[in-house]
């Protein structure tokens, strides 16, 4: 007897699952501004509710309580980009020194690069090559283990390397950034 209430609840959920997905996603989207997040906040939503449903088809309002945990879930992860972003806001804070004629072309070229990272790695780069950080504090300061900071620094290297067509990626990055006033580094 047990089957046969797990498989109309499952056959339910399913029901549910097609005919709210899309409008999750565009919730998530539209609360996020992240066309790529939409889809796996509403995913992950979806996936607290069915480890949830019992209460949630109980409740009479279905949809209503499917909103509620995309928005919860937006919520989140807002919160997390935007801490994230004042982790790294600090560093670039730190120095006001300008140099004078910096190479635009070179800092143009590297900004550039960096803009096409994903934003962990592009930490991690500036951070560790702009700023001198050591992979303990580039740890402490993104809250991430030490072996992330390695892993995402060396593709992020790489990636910088192959965007800017050359080897010598690292004391591109630090003089770019050095010679703008926006590294916590010193000159080289």
């Amino acid at each position: 007897m047990a089957t046969i209430v797990d498989d109309a609840a499952s056959v339910e959920f399913h029901a549910f699952f097609e005919r709210h997905h899309a409008e999750l996603a565009r919730l998530a989207h539209l609360l996020t501004g992240e066309a790529d997040a939409a889809d796996d906040l509403a995913a992950d939503a979806l996936l607290a509710l069915w480890h949830r449903w019992d209460r949630v088809r109980a409740s009479g309002q279905p949809v209503a309580y499917a909103r509620g945990v995309v928005a919860n879930l937006a919520r989140a992860r807002i919160r997390s980009a935007v801490r994230e972003r004042r982790r790294v806001a600090l560093f670039w804070a730190q120095r006001e020194e300008k140099t004078e004629n910096p190479d635009v072309a070179g800092v143009v070229d590297v900004r550039g690069a960096l803009r096409r990272l994903p934003f962990r790695k592009r930490a991690c780069v500036v951070l560790r090559h702009a700023f001198d950080l050591s992979e303990k504090d580039t740890a402490l300061a993104l809250g991430v283990s030490v072996g992330t900071v390695k892993s995402q620094t060396s593709k992020g290297m790489a990636e910088l390397q192959r965007l800017l067509g050359t080897q010598d990626a690292p004391r591109k990055v630090h003089t770019a950034m050095a010679r703008t006033g926006t590294a916590g580094g010193r000159d080289r």
